[in-house]
């Protein structure tokens, strides 16, 4: 249309052949469904999501598609009933995405992130990391503020836009996964945890470097950090500041090592202002 909207349309065809049975042309009518097609998605897009995960809920999904089917045209209904398993379909991997990633806060959302100007956040920057781009260029992203800031919210809402756009994504703290990675070593699985942690398109990684690490913890990290380098993204949330990581990193080379990897190669996000706990918590 001219104001840059389209139109939902059905197009019927009818192939027509020659007395020497080769087509000779093709008849075929185009139909207007765009009324109907937005009443559809309209009744399961907005009157039946869950207002927290925005997912079909299954029930209330399937009556409406029951009350929309009635008195149409058997094409029509098949074409429905193909679009709304598209939808199910599409519903039940997001689902499966989130549930796998482990958010710390699954309610999380890039629409939810609070602009307040003490905490001097780029608005731009944020939504322009909520476009997941950085995720196919294989960047990474470093968060870092004091206690209570809000590291995780925002490492966790930058997680569900990549679960959206639907991308891998696990979130882990640091602690957990190097007693993770110590079991699979213990266990003789080792070699397939990290494979499975490389093959994540997002990673998150919070409280990193939270206490100094270990010579053996120290080298694990730099493994992972080493196969994940410019094959997939990883979020890194920490109360210190980059030039304060060698210091946790155990040994000097072992450090320069892992930063080289991660600092050069990461969009950096400082969140300043008071804590958020604080803030959100019960008032005196």
């Amino acid at each position: 249309k001219a104001d840059g909207k389209y139109l939902w349309c059905r197009i019927r065809a009818t192939t027509q052949f020659g007395s020497d049975k080769k087509p000779v042309r093709v008849v075929g009518v185009i139909l207007d469904i765009d009324g109907e097609k937005r009443r559809f998605q309209e009744l399961t897009h907005k009157a039946e999501q869950d207002t927290l995960t925005e997912l079909y809920t299954k029930m209330a999904a399937g009556e409406a598609i029951k009350r929309t089917l009635k008195g149409r045209a058997p094409e029509d209904r098949f074409a429905m009933l193909v679009d709304a398993e598209w939808s199910a379909r599409k519903s039940n991997r997001l689902t499966r995405l989130i549930r796998n990633a482990g958010y710390a806060d699954p309610a999380a959302c890039v629409e939810n992130i609070e602009y307040n100007p003490e905490r001097r956040l780029d608005r731009e920057q944020i939504l322009r990391l909520a476009s997941c781009a950085y995720l196919q260029k294989a960047h990474n992203v470093i968060i870092l503020g004091a206690t209570g800031a809000g590291k995780t919210y925002l490492a966790c809402a930058l997680g569900m836009a990549a679960s959206r756009s639907f991308y891998s994504v696990r979130y882990i703290r640091l602690p957990d996964l190097l007693v993770e990675i110590s079991v699979a070593r213990a266990n003789g699985t080792y070699r397939d945890y990290m494979k499975k942690l490389r093959k994540e398109k997002l990673l998150i990684l919070d409280e990193w470097l939270l206490y100094p690490l270990k010579e053996a913890e120290a080298r694990d990290v730099l493994e992972l950090v080493e196969a994940r380098n410019k094959v997939a993204s990883t979020i890194f949330c920490s109360q210190y500041d980059t030039s304060e990581w060698h210091e946790n990193l155990y040994d000097p080379t072992l450090a320069d090592a892992i930063c080289d990897r991660i600092i050069y190669n990461a969009y950096t996000i400082q969140i300043e202002g008071e804590s958020m706990r604080k803030r959100k918590g019960i008032p005196e």
